[in-house]
């Protein structure tokens, strides 16, 4: 069986004395007893099996192979002060790694000025952001891939995960300008069906909020084609291929050739933060939280 391994309060008591000369002296500077100092010495030279110290005009002067334990001795403790300053950086938030997972749309549309507050109160935290669909970043979430999400809700249940909600984003329509119906005012199920749509692809929550509110109406939409990617959709519509049911979050600068037009009925998201119950609240995850409850205030 192998020895007890050398602690680093033995090897503080052993430079502390070589550097003193005294035992009493490093006792003394450490804080401890001359005895437990003493003991300190006594249990390191049972552990390498050396004589450590020897007495020579009344000092404590190292021996041989106690000189030869000097450097490691001294690396062991900076290694050591390094480990305790990396760990106090992570711990008072001015280092560390935010792996947040969201849709497409709220990464592009609202996360950015977020991530730059984030950014600039904790210069030192890594931000990893990954994209996905509603169930895949839950699911991340859950295996511990992920710290945080920002996604569509519902979610399913699960008593692995605390999901708060944090806004609400409007549906609408947009529609190619030459096929849009006359008038501003809102646009219903029937009409929109009788569209070419290019919808988002299947699978993803908002996606699934669509198809419900079609066939509340009853009415089965014409799909031309099914994509991942918002921004794409827009290009699309704006080429006249077809129209879309996209959240108002994602409208950002005029697409020429479109036009947006609200749903009757009215049709919305919710956004909501998810996090493991279990997760570890460090400094950094603490400031991206507060960060994204400030949108649902503004």
């Amino acid at each position: 069986m192998a020895s007890p391994s050398l602690t680093l309060r033995q090897l503080r008591t052993y430079l502390t004395v070589v550097e003193s000369g005294s035992v009493s002296t490093a006792a003394r500077l450490l804080g401890m007893t001359q005895p437990a100092a003493s003991q300190q010495l006594r249990e390191m030279e049972r552990r390498t099996g050396i004589r450590l110290l020897e007495r020579a005009a009344g000092r404590s002067l190292p021996t041989a192979a106690g000189h030869a334990l000097i450097a490691p001795a001294r690396r062991a403790l900076t290694a050591a002060e390094d480990v305790e300053a990396v760990a106090a950086t992570h711990r008072e938030g001015q280092a560390g790694r935010i792996r947040l997972g969201t849709g497409a749309t709220a990464c592009i549309h609202l996360l950015p000025p977020v991530l730059a507050t984030v950014r600039r109160r904790l210069p030192a935290v890594e931000l990893i952001v990954a994209t996905g669909n509603t169930p895949d970043i839950v699911r991340r979430v859950e295996e511990g891939d992920l710290d945080i999400a920002l996604v569509t809700l519902p979610v399913p249940p699960s008593r692995s995960l605390l999901v708060t909600p944090l806004l609400t984003d409007a549906l609408v329509a947009m529609l190619p300008t030459a096929s849009a119906p006359d008038g501003t005012g809102a646009i219903g199920a029937s009409a929109l069906a009788r569209l070419p749509l290019i919808l988002y692809e299947p699978g993803g929550t908002m996606r699934g909020l669509v198809d419900a509110w079609f066939a509340r109406a009853g009415v089965k939409p014409h799909l031309a084609m099914e994509l991942g990617n918002i921004e794409a959709i827009k290009g699309l519509v704006g080429s006249g291929l077809g129209g879309s049911v996209l959240p108002a979050l994602s409208i950002g600068a005029e697409v020429p050739g479109t036009v947006w037009r609200p749903l009757r009925p009215a049709l919305s998201r919710r956004l909501g933060i998810i996090l493991r119950r279990e997760k570890t609240r460090d400094r950094g995850l603490r400031v991206l939280v507060e960060e994204l409850e400030q949108l649902a205030r503004r």
